[in-house]
């Protein structure tokens, strides 16, 4: 089953919004956090979860075509 852009698109922009609201609703108060202490890292963060949620880096198996209803 193939995924449209817009869904994935969506999963990403989501992750990404995610990411962001843990910077800013949770954050890191010393910035010794990795992630959570630079807004621009725990978007792409988030961003690439969001990635891995939509299944982005999914293989087609052998002898599967794409569909295109």
């Amino acid at each position: 089953m193939k995924k449209s852009g817009f869904g994935r698109a969506a999963w990403i922009l989501g992750g990404g919004a995610a990411g962001f609201a843990w910077y800013y609703f949770v954050g890191c108060a010393t910035g010794t956090c990795p992630i959570s202490s630079n807004p621009y890292i725990s978007t792409a963060y988030g961003a690439l979860v969001g990635v891995l949620a939509s299944g982005g880096f999914t293989k087609k198996r052998d002898g599967e075509t794409e569909s295109h209803q």
